[in-house]
């Protein structure tokens, strides 16, 4: 793990291309690599935006005449002084092949708009919150997690992140660990969020896909909890494509009805894209 020193200047690097219209165009405060495989960095925040906590925008990058834009989860609050993203690197994408080589003072675009499922607007009230997640499906909920809103929805939040390796686990894990220590929620985090990690290639403490230790009963017989209910409890799910599926047939087998903005659920999905 690396990471790129914070920058110390406001100024941006000169621009090769011009800035589209109707676009941000903020500069990178900093960087830091986790793996070969995924990076987090920060931007300066527009005075302007304005985003519910757990929504994502497009991004991209002023490389080109008509720049290629991705949908990435802000996975910073909505209180942030700045915005936040975890980015998985890949070689040939047509965005993160050049976005992983940004550095402090590079240039990133954003499109005005956020929008996305993943908020707690769109879950009928309830008292456990459960954000179930792969890869850098876990950037919305870092963002829902240093939220004081979803504190006074919910009693106990359960952050479930499944990765290939265990070295990929870390960004979850430093969330979690400095929330407590957050001078905005810290004391309304104390003893009310539950990490919950395993890995499917690399041996660790916890193996298996998440779905799997769910059906089997793993996950609610580690954790000491009730299974799930709908009555009680809402379920939030962002990854891969396959747990998306499988974790929303799940639910839905259960009794749980999902929700959206216009008509609020027990549980959402987000399909704006994979992780």
């Amino acid at each position: 793990m690396n990471t790129a020193a914070a920058l110390k200047t406001a100024e941006a690097k000169p621009l090769q291309f011009p800035i589209p219209a109707n676009v941000y165009a903020e500069t990178v405060v900093s960087v830091k690599h986790y793996t070969d495989r995924l990076f987090s960095f920060r931007i300066t925040r527009p005075q302007s935006l304005r985003f519910r906590s757990g929504e994502f925008v497009m991004i991209g990058l002023p490389n080109a005449e008509k720049p290629v834009y991705r949908a990435y989860s802000v996975a910073s609050p909505s209180w942030d002084d700045e915005v936040e993203f975890f980015s998985i690197k890949v070689p040939d994408g047509p965005l993160t092949s050049e976005l992983q080589k940004i550095v402090p003072g590079d240039t990133v675009l954003m499109r005005q708009k956020s929008t996305g499922t993943l908020v707690l607007d769109a879950l009928t009230p309830g008292k456990r919150l459960f954000m179930i997640s792969t890869g850098t499906g876990i950037a919305p909920f870092a963002s829902l997690l240093r939220d004081p809103d979803t504190y006074e929805r919910y009693e106990h939040v359960v952050l479930t992140h499944t990765c290939r390796d265990v070295a990929e686990l870390t960004y979850g894990q430093e969330l979690v660990a400095n929330l407590e220590s957050d001078p905005l929620i810290g004391e309304l985090t104390h003893g009310r969020v539950t990490l919950y990690n395993s890995t499917t290639r690399e041996e660790s403490e916890r193996m298996g896909r998440i779905t799997a230790l769910i059906s089997s009963g793993k996950f609610f017989s580690d954790l000491g909890i009730d299974k799930f209910d709908p009555e009680s409890d809402r379920i939030m799910i962002c990854g891969s494509m396959h747990m998306l599926k499988d974790v929303k047939e799940l639910a839905e087998s259960l009794g749980f009805v999902e929700g959206s903005l216009h008509v609020p659920g027990t549980f959402v999905v987000e399909r704006a894209f994979v992780g």
